[in-house]
């Protein structure tokens, strides 16, 4: 039961995938539940409907309108479950090709949980471990666990929910543990605790006491 006490948090759904009805996209809205379970507010974004361009490198100017759109809705998020096929070993450029019109404003400080699907065996590790390294070097806290999806045709039925409980289970569980980080950090109990240890008095007995 969400506990209703608590500073609300938006959690917001990214998908490296575009074709309708998507493995992916099925897999981070089986996430996001989890994260609604927990008292969050949650969104998942088409990344189609933001006309995003081929990032060429020049970020300097305004930015198309789609862009600006884009970040905004990223950096009013507390949390994210970001989910991708997996593409020759790797996520997919679509979703790189949104990450690289961003930057720390965007997810500095904010707790992000991964999900992936492949058609082989592997259950998409090598896009999950190449995804950690671009949200670190955004300063995003990436949670341990991650939802890795093995022959993903079978892994969801018509109704596009997993056709396996345990892999409810376990994608539910990265939803939650990404909003209860982002309730923790944006909670006043937590901002109250950091100020007054942040504010503490010095050791009166010395620095070697």
């Amino acid at each position: 039961m969400a506990d209703t006490t608590r500073t609300k948090v938006d959690v917001v759904g990214l998908v490296g995938s575009l074709r309708p009805g998507s493995h992916t996209r099925q897999a981070v809205q089986t996430a996001l539940q989890g994260a609604r379970a927990l008292g969050a507010d949650t969104e998942l974004l088409d990344l189609s409907t933001f006309d995003l361009p081929a990032c060429d490198g020049h970020l300097e100017g305004e930015p198309p309108a789609g862009v600006i759109r884009f970040r905004d809705r990223l950096r009013a998020a507390h949390g994210f479950v970001v989910g991708t096929p997996e593409y020759h070993g790797s996520f997919s450029g679509l979703l790189k090709n949104a990450l690289d019109l961003t930057g720390f404003e965007e997810f500095e400080g904010k707790v992000v949980g991964l999900v992936a699907v492949s058609g082989g065996a592997l259950g998409g590790s090598p896009a999950l471990a190449a995804l950690r390294p671009v949200f670190r070097a955004l300063h995003a806290w990436v949670i341990p666990d991650e939802g890795g999806i093995p022959k993903a045709d079978a892994a969801f039925g018509p109704d596009g929910k997993p056709t396996d409980p345990r892999l409810t289970k376990r994608l539910e569980g990265v939803g939650r543990e990404v909003a209860r980080f982002a309730f923790m950090r944006h909670s006043q109990q937590v901002k109250d605790f950091v100020l007054a240890w942040e504010t503490a008095a010095p050791n009166p007995g010395g620095p070697d006491r």
